[in-house]
């Protein structure tokens, strides 16, 4: 019987050498993620997850946590800083106040396109600002796509002087806020998870988001009047610990970081693809749409200028490198 068990564990052992499998217990890390599961960019976060998995041969296990099972974004970034998650997908808005060229990302209608975003992201622009966030012990892993952001109100809005006195929820971050303020409207920072609630009660007005995120919140229920303004195309951040990213091997580090890479893709094709179902769904279930004319938009382009205005000369030097690339 001895032989026998000294036989299995011998066959046992050729197998982990073989297949390279660990024994031993994985390290276990925590992504923070406020959208619910079925959501693209929560689907991006698994994709990450898996591949890095994968190439571990399971050594290194992302568990995600969608839906703020972990808190609303700027408090999980916080305990991202201090080493208590590991991970964290938000938007560039909340991590802003640590890397200040992030504001240079989202300013209003930087971006000629898609394409040109992701040249910018994907290029040494974007690699450049995710190195910056070392400072503030965070490391920058990689970007997700999140569409143009518009506004959606409880009353109709068909021109940039309808929304003067019109109380809009925004991120908390400052750019966000002087960016409605230059509209005239009244710029009303709260966390994400409270604005069906301020929406129903006449806290607010109305807010800015893009079209998933405006059916998957049901904001359509309490502000059935969405504009196509296309004011800025906010990109999404991985973030991890830098408290804990640098105690992983070099190796290990890259793995995590190509494993995002290869993500990217991933989460921009479902992203496309549920911004059509999330126009089609809304839609059908009432909200009223309206689409801004070529000429209408060059008047919101217009009024954004004083936002320009007001940013340093590091920020603009980041934005003429931004329009300088074709």
């Amino acid at each position: 019987m001895k032989r026998l068990m000294i036989v299995v564990l011998a066959g046992i052992l050729g197998v982990v050498f073989l297949t390279g499998i660990s024994l031993a217990a994985p390290m276990v890390m925590r992504l923070g993620e406020t959208h619910p599961q079925d959501y693209p960019t929560t689907k991006g976060d698994y994709e990450f997850a898996r591949l890095v998995k994968e190439r571990t041969n399971g050594r290194i296990v992302v568990e995600v946590f969608h839906s703020k099972q972990l808190g609303e974004e700027k408090a999980v970034v916080e305990q991202v800083q201090l080493g208590a998650i590991d991970f964290t997908r938000v938007s560039v808005s909340v991590t802003s106040a640590f890397a200040r060229e992030l504001d240079a990302l989202q300013l209003p209608y930087l971006y000629r396109d898609f394409d040109h975003q992701w040249k910018v992201l994907n290029g040494p622009i974007g690699q450049e600002i995710l190195g910056k966030l070392a400072a503030g012990n965070l490391v920058g892993i990689g970007w997700f796509e999140a569409g143009s952001r518009n506004f959606y109100t409880k009353k109709p809005v068909k021109t940039v002087s309808d929304l003067k006195g019109m109380k809009i929820r925004v991120q908390q971050a400052p750019l966000m806020v002087g960016m409605v303020e230059a509209l005239g409207a009244v710029a009303t920072p709260l966390a994400f998870g409270e604005v069906y609630s301020a929406l129903q009660t006449g806290v607010i007005d109305g807010a800015e988001n893009n079209w998933p995120s405006y059916l998957t919140t049901s904001h359509y229920e309490v502000a059935k009047y969405f504009i196509t303004d296309e004011h800025t195309r906010v990109p999404e951040i991985m973030l991890a610990s830098k408290k804990v990213f640098d105690k992983l091997s070099k190796e290990d580090q890259q793995i995590i970081r190509k494993a995002m890479m290869d993500a990217v893709p991933v989460q921009i094709k479902l992203w496309i693809d549920y911004e059509k179902v999330a126009e089609k769904t809304v839609r059908e279930k009432g909200a009223i749409i309206t689409d801004v004319s070529s000429q209408e938009k060059q008047k919101f382009m217009d009024a954004m200028k004083p936002v320009y205005d007001k940013q340093p000369a590091e920020i603009l030097a980041v934005v003429e490198k931004i329009r300088a690339v074709k």
